[in-house]
């Protein structure tokens, strides 16, 4: 990501927690592996977007894992967290928990998580 400077710094798109009120938490748990992607947004609710909801929205246009928003975004991970579940209460993002419950992680997703940090 270009610098506010445009000279190629690399630094936040965002204070990071300036942007969440100081919050480095969820309201509720959230694992670093749940798959995030953006629901139907009309473009109209586009223009009402913060730049950081916005980004998050293009990047969850495939499934995107929080651990991978926060690098992508280059934001600490508790900060992705926290935007990432205010946009899924207001509706503009849709979450996939893993269901870690069954005893056993889904292998289909755990290897789309590796697929995505390879990637970065």
């Amino acid at each position: 990501m270009l610098g506010v400077d445009g000279t190629g710094d690399e630094e936040p798109l965002f204070r990071p927690y300036a942007v969440t009120g100081g919050r480095a938490e969820p309201r509720y748990h959230m694992a670093m592996e749940t798959l995030v992607s953006s629901s139907s947004i009309m473009d109209e609710e586009l223009a009402l977007l913060t730049p950081e909801q916005d980004a998050i929205i293009r990047l969850c246009r495939s499934f995107r894992s929080v651990a991978e928003i926060s690098a992508l975004l280059r934001v600490p991970l508790g900060v992705a967290r926290v935007l990432v579940a205010d946009m899924a209460d207001e509706g503009l993002v849709r979450l996939h928990q893993p269901r870690l419950d069954q005893g056993q992680p889904d292998l289909n997703m755990l290897e789309r998580v590796l697929s995505g940090l390879r990637r970065l």
